[in-house]
């Protein structure tokens, strides 16, 4: 009975194959080269766009920079940056007091901030006030309500989110404490979320100002043992395109900087990155890229050699990204183990000569 069905329904479908219905191989030919060429195009009109923003945001912001009239205009007259007692953030806000912006420094080192602090007012004619806090407190109401209390009554027009930590050297999972992963997701996803939140009613109401995020270059694909940090990373990058999309009409600009390695304290557990040159930069030669990019790309890496290895991440396939960032992570563990042992080694022999001088002849 069954079978007697399956052969009727079989016999319909062959009667419906008429000659005229029949596909031939040129068919399948055509569609092919349909799809061929979509993908062609498709292919052509990234780099292309990929070209455009590359000139606009390394050739053209260098060509035709905008004047301090510009930024103060756009952004000022106070800027907060998180992160800012050494490093890209204190390299930038010194990019932002040249130009005319009173600075608002954030972090959890107080001496470190007062320095940045004598610096900027003894090289420029601007006002610059810190404040003290540790965005990875397990208090973390008493942190934004301290934030808070004094940044309350200044007109804040910039806002840059730079505070981040990250792994002591890349690790797998497991070897990463429980302490070290609240740390990452207090600082590097909390921080710039709850700040935006702070500051963004302010700029919204104004019509104008900016949103600046600090994400990495690790972020573009998965890369096995940085895998947390790199993850928080990818989550400021989705932050700031939606709270973009979100307020695309609120005349605000809103960045997400994208740097691979730059030669900070983050850095410093591997002698090769923290030789500053080529794709290794100083915190002070990114910053002074970078601000040149700030209403000219909306992601950026906002240093050229950086935009050149965000291209070779975008264009390999994830497994050979990740087969490759576990070598390149797993010989710079091996690097800082073998820099830990070093030290071990050095301050031994230092105590050894120690004794030996105060040893009586």
């Amino acid at each position: 009975m069954l079978s007697n069905r399956w052969f009727g329904s079989f016999r319909t479908f062959s009667l419906q194959l008429t000659p005229s219905r029949i596909l031939h191989f040129s068919d399948f030919i055509d569609v092919f080269a349909f799809l061929g060429a979509y993908y062609f195009v498709k292919k052509c009109l990234k780099t292309a766009a990929l070209l455009t923003d590359t000139v606009n945001a390394h050739v053209l912001s260098r060509l035709r920079p905008y004047s301090n009239e510009w930024w103060m205009e756009s952004f000022g007259p106070w800027a907060v940056v998180t992160g800012s007692s050494e490093g890209i953030g204190q390299a930038y806000a010194y990019e932002l007091a040249r130009r005319g912006l009173n600075v608002v420094l954030i972090s959890e080192n107080e001496r470190r901030l007062r320095s940045t602090q004598v610096l900027l007012e003894g090289r420029f004619a601007v006002k610059v006030e810190y404040i003290v806090v540790d965005f990875a407190s397990a208090d973390q109401t008493e942190v934004y309500n301290r934030i808070w209390e004094v940044l309350e009554d200044k007109d804040i027009g910039l806002l840059v989110n730079n505070v981040g930590v990250s792994y002591r050297c890349p690790d797998v999972l497991l070897s990463i404490s429980r302490e070290d992963l609240w740390r990452l997701i207090y600082v590097n996803i909390g921080a710039a979320t709850m700040m935006t939140h702070m500051l963004l009613p302010g700029m919204v109401k104004q019509g104008r100002g900016g949103l600046v995020v600090v994400s990495a270059g690790s972020s573009t694909q998965i890369t096995p043992q940085m895998t947390v940090y790199s993850a928080t990373k990818r989550y400021l990058d989705y932050f700031i395109q939606g709270v973009a999309y979100e307020y695309r009409h609120s005349g605000l600009t809103f960045q997400c900087l994208m740097p691979f390695y730059v030669n900070t304290r983050m850095t410093g557990f591997s002698d090769t990155l923290t030789r500053s040159r080529g794709f290794f930069p100083s915190a002070k030669q990114y910053a002074s890229n970078a601000i040149l990019t700030l209403g000219r790309a909306s992601l950026t890496t906002g240093y050229f050699y950086h935009t050149l290895q965000l291209w070779l991440a975008w264009m390999l396939p994830s497994g050979l990204w990740m087969w490759g960032s576990e070598k390149l992570n797993n010989a710079l563990r091996r690097e800082a183990q073998n820099r830990a042992l070093r030290r071990v080694h050095k301050s031994a022999s230092d105590e050894t000569m120690v004794s030996v001088a105060m040893t009586p002849a």
